[in-house]
């Protein structure tokens, strides 16, 4: 999962574009990058934060009225600063692009371009797979005289060869800017605009909470298997596919997304009340009766308010975050995540003390996390602790961008119920029921429709049985090579042994 953004307007981008990625900062804290364009590409990436990685000289080189941005976080590849987005090539026109989600048939698109085109992608990052594709589509067209019908053409041959979950933003050099999703519309994008003295400034987010710091305004999102480009003359073309299947990523909704996004004309933050509402029932049902409600700060809180107002329970804000440390599921290591947990979360002893204490999570995925929040809160005195979980349990990896690649790591895929209940050291395990969230996301109540594969095993693309053998390999080899590194690190560090 990454967060994207494209410009373009009359005028200098960059001030808008960093503005843009700060927004969704949440979304990748890994890398960041910035790429504009004038009569050549300015180029700008590297690991760390949208303020570590900008700096005011860098600033002042991003010149030009379009561009892209991206601020990462690792699914596939190893973390470093060679796989930072953007990704830009020489031909044809120029090219630079941004994506964010998972490409899952990588070695069949990577084997057509070595095969068919005599391209070797430069590194491991499926971006170049999508880049290369189009451009591969592109420069078979007559580029004296390329057109919209040509560059929508060339979108939909690379849609239909790579398969997987993407949304992605592309400066066409002397072209324009197009944005375009893969056919089932699993990663969000939307276009908003700002008038100004001199025109109009286009602009493509991977959250609508961007418009809201930039005073644009929300057009459309970008839809499943839609393009949509942007001319010099700031004229909007769009090609659409006829009824396209949809299969929006549920867990956007649960918790990736700000809770102020509205995605697919649903407030984030009000779709989490109503999943912390329909817990109620489960927790009643389950006999429990909790002197308070708290959170897990900060996806967990409006769900977390919901059951609260739901069954009549105080809710209070018992667990303080340190706002310094970043989001520890985006951690790409577990021994990451659990001293970003430990650091991160200190619980208000004066209000957990002797109390029976149901806390509020988006979501159990490996369970670490989990178990250290149970132990903090008994460590501060509570007498009984429920865990609850907004999301179902979570059985089946995810191959499209969200960092859950791997079965093993899966707690509820490998347990059952009880059993996660004495990992975690809870007194109670409460899951969402999956028929409430299909209910809750369902076409009839206007969202068009979801992906659940996470919960259900059901996955929008099809039998994607071997692509999951493919991802779980490739990840294993990055894991060993990581480790293979640390430890000759280590080693070499390591004084000598002497004797005693």
């Amino acid at each position: 999962m990454c967060g994207i953004v494209g410009f373009h307007g009359p005028d200098n981008v960059v001030g808008d574009m960093i503005v843009g990625l700060t927004a969704l900062q949440h979304r990748g804290q890994d890398a960041a990058g910035i790429a504009t364009f004038d009569d050549s590409f300015h180029l700008c990436k590297g690991q760390g934060l949208v303020n570590d990685v900008f700096k005011p000289k860098h600033v002042k080189k991003l010149k030009g009225n379009i561009g892209i941005g991206h601020v990462r976080y690792t699914t596939q590849g190893a973390n470093d600063s060679d796989l930072a987005q953007p990704f830009t090539t020489s031909y044809p026109f120029g090219l630079a692009m941004v994506h964010n989600g998972n490409v899952i048939n990588f070695r069949d698109v990577a084997k057509r371009l070595h095969d068919k085109y005599h391209v070797l992608p430069k590194t491991t990052n499926d971006l170049e797979l999508i880049m290369y594709t189009f451009a591969s589509e592109l420069r078979v067209k007559d580029l004296d005289r390329i057109s919209v019908v040509d560059i929508f053409d060339a979108v939909e041959t690379t849609q239909e060869l790579v398969e997987g979950a993407y949304a992605t933003i592309t400066v066409i050099a002397g072209h324009g800017l197009l944005a375009f999703t893969d056919p089932l519309g699993i990663r969000p994008l939307a276009l908003g605009r700002r008038d100004t003295p001199n025109g109009p400034v286009y602009a493509f987010v991977s959250e609508s909470t961007c418009f809201d710091y930039l005073d644009f305004e929300f057009i459309e999102n970008v839809g499943p298997g839609q393009a949509i480009f942007i001319d010099n003359n700031f004229q909007v073309h769009r090609k659409n596919q006829p009824a396209p299947p949809k299969a929006f990523c549920v867990f956007e909704q649960i918790y990736f997304a700000r809770e102020d996004s509205v995605i697919h004309g649903r407030l984030v933050a009000r779709e989490r009340v109503r999943l912390g509402k329909i817990l109620a029932r489960k927790v009643v049902d389950a006999g429990l009766k909790p002197d308070m409600v708290i959170d897990v700060p900060s996806s967990g809180y409006f769900s977390a308010s919901g059951l609260a107002e739901a069954i009549g329970v105080p809710y209070r804000r018992a667990l303080v975050k340190n706002n310094h440390m970043g989001r520890s599921f985006i951690v790409p290591t577990q021994a990451g995540r659990e001293d970003v947990v430990k650091k991160k979360l200190n619980p208000i002893r004066e209000f957990v003390e002797g109390k029976k204490v149901a806390v509020v999570d988006d979501s159990i995925v490996r369970g670490t996390t989990s178990r250290r929040i149970v132990r903090l809160l008994r460590e501060a005195g509570a007498k009984e602790v429920y865990f609850i979980s907004s999301a179902p349990p979570i059985v089946s990896p995810c191959i499209y961008g969200i960092d859950m690649a791997m079965s093993t790591e899966l707690i509820a895929a490998n347990y059952t119920e009880d059993e996660i209940c004495r990992y975690i050291e809870a007194d109670k395990v409460i899951y969402q029921d999956l028929q409430d969230l299909y209910e809750l996301f369902s076409e009839e109540r206007g969202h068009g429709g979801s992906c659940f594969a996470c919960f259900s095993g059901k996955y929008p693309t099809g039998d994607v049985t071997h692509y999951l053998r493919h991802i779980q390999e490739e990840r294993a080899s990055h894991r060993g090579d990581k480790k293979k590194k640390d430890k000759k690190s280590v080693s070499a560090k390591a004084p000598a042994p002497t004797e005693h």
